[in-house]
């Protein structure tokens, strides 16, 4: 059975652990790597716990599945997930430039012709058909792959091996070895940048930082970008547009006024939090939090789900409502962590969610999606649609 805190109902969090939000504010659980954790469910402690690198700790070794201590040291190495100040700072850093807004929009007319070309390609393959495969999918990895200069061709192995290491359902050992294969398939391309840097993220890494990042920082830091940006965004248009169905009353606000567009992928981003936690922390100094003593050492864990449907953050909020004010949420985490990829998962979904809907407005449901459980992010496996 799934820990309390990866559980999740349709599009909810698990009643249980909105009950320990209501109750207690944090419980102890069972995490996939072996230890006991506490799992902390309200809004403003999630912050608390996210924002403290001094007091809650990414600095060892509990966020990876069995293997080697020599493996174990190179997948940290550049994995900003699993890093603390400075060198978290100093790598974040490196990357920070090409992840403005500015240097997004560039991207902008490339994602629209992406977007097109699989909408044509959905049109001319007909209904009914499967939106992840043919749309979600295709799309973040498309984009990922040119972004980052990833083959594109490479995409059915690397995506194939990400499946796997993100399967909590999967032994451990199976999970470490696709984390150790995709690490030598990242090697390779960090090899090539080394003697012939492109005009992608890695060239552009290797020309202007390749005196200040060892190639296994370059491994790590690729690796992150490339299974973030693809397994994130293509569950948010999957699971958001079943979303967007299954609530026809906001899929009309969104149709009579698309200007909401913004508003309505926030909304998505809080309602859904497809992300259950940040990679666990450990105590460094003995502590509370809701009141309750953590011990120094004790493993740490936040609910995103749970923290973005606190009546703390926003009023009624389990309800899913495109017109609903801006909110802080956590949906891409919070502090030094937040998602330096969040101004590109949101430009895609501006532009996808408005073209799907407007290629196809008559898109509904043609059979039941499979829910995609067991995974470090939450979505849709297959979604059968039709037209």
């Amino acid at each position: 059975m799934l820990p309390l805190h990866l559980r999740r109902q349709g599009f909810d969090p698990d009643p249980e652990l909105t009950a320990v939000r209501e109750q207690q504010g944090l419980t102890r659980v069972p995490t996939p790597y072996g230890r006991d954790a506490w799992v902390v469910t309200r809004y403003d402690d999630v912050r608390d716990v996210l924002r403290n690198a001094e007091l809650f700790s990414y600095g060892h070794g509990i966020n990876v599945p069995p293997m080697s201590e020599e493996q174990t040291k190179r997948l940290r190495a550049g994995a900003l997930l699993m890093m603390d100040p400075p060198d978290h700072t100093r790598l974040r850093r490196m990357l920070t430039p090409e992840f403005t807004m500015r240097r997004i929009r560039r991207l902008e007319p490339r994602i629209r012709e992406i977007v097109k070309d699989h909408l044509d390609e959905m049109e001319r393959t007909g209904s009914p058909a499967d939106l992840v495969a043919g749309f979600a999918t295709p799309i973040p990895s498309l984009v990922i792959c040119e972004l980052l200069g990833v083959p594109y061709a490479d995409r059915d192995e690397f995506q194939a091996r990400s499946r796997v290491f993100l399967d909590f359902g999967l032994p451990p050992e199976a999970r470490g070895k696709a984390q150790v294969e995709s690490s030598a398939y990242m090697g390779e391309l960090v090899a090539r940048a080394r003697v012939e840097p492109g005009d992608d993220l890695l060239g552009m890494l290797v020309r202007e930082q390749g005196d200040d990042v060892t190639d296994v920082e370059l491994i790590g830091l690729g690796g992150l970008l490339l299974l973030a940006g693809h397994e994130t965004t293509a569950s948010m248009i999957g699971l958001g547009t079943l979303a967007l169905l299954r609530n026809p009353d906001q899929l009309a606000r969104f149709r009579e006024d698309p200007a909401r567009v913004d508003g309505m992928v926030e909304e998505l981003l809080r309602w859904l939090t497809i992300i259950h936690t940040g990679a666990i922390k450990v105590a460094t100094a003995d502590t509370e939090i809701a009141g309750v003593r953590i011990a120094k050492g004790d493993a740490v864990v936040v609910s995103l789900p749970s923290a973005n449907r606190d009546p703390a953050l926003t009023e009624n909020p389990d309800a899913f409502d495109i017109t609903r004010p801006d909110v802080p949420h956590v949906a891409f985490g919070y502090g030094a962590h937040h998602c330096i990829g969040a101004p590109l998962a949101r430009m895609e979904m501006r532009i996808a969610f408005p073209a799907l809907f407007e290629r196809f407005p008559d898109l509904r449901e043609a059979g039941e999606p499979e829910f995609r459980s067991f995974n470090v992010v939450y979505g849709l496996s297959k979604f059968p649609v039709a037209w």
